[in-house]
């Protein structure tokens, strides 16, 4: 499944829940279903800079070059918001993670219905999962040569 198809099917899974309550406790449940963070992984080289809550975002190459992203918070909302992100970006290549414009956020409503602080920290999420994908791209042209 393509990116934007995953996006789709996240906006089609919104459409659903027309009441904001209800969407909230949609997006809490999906960070239940996050992969579990261990404790010695929650350091402060994973913790991302900017957010209200303590999110903690880490990458690895896949053999296939992909990106596989680990990530938790501290936060059930954060969390959910996190697995959504995850939902979309993870088991990428780095450009299709650079190239992706990321529509499903604005188009469920979750950029206006988040705090300042919130939407703050939603953007710092993008950028280090955006940040994994130049510094894996990096490599790659680096061995090329």
């Amino acid at each position: 499944m393509t990116i934007n198809e995953t996006q789709d099917d996240i906006i089609a899974e919104f459409e659903g829940l027309t009441d904001w309550m209800d969407r909230y406790a949609y997006i809490i449940e999906l960070g239940n279903t996050l992969e579990e963070y261990p404790e010695s992984d929650k350091t402060p080289s994973n913790l991302i800079e900017g957010c209200q809550s303590r999110v903690w975002i880490d990458a690895k190459r896949e053999p296939d070059g992909k990106i596989a992203f680990r990530a938790d918070s501290d936060a059930l909302i954060v969390k959910g918001i996190v697995a959504l992100l995850m939902r979309v970006l993870n088991h990428r290549t780095p450009d299709e993670i650079l190239d992706a414009d990321l529509y499903f956020i604005d188009r469920i409503g979750l950029q206006e219905h988040l705090s300042p602080t919130r939407s703050n920290g939603l953007v710092a999420m993008v950028r280090q999962i955006r940040d994994y994908a130049k510094a894996f791209k990096m490599l790659d042209s680096e061995k090329k040569d």
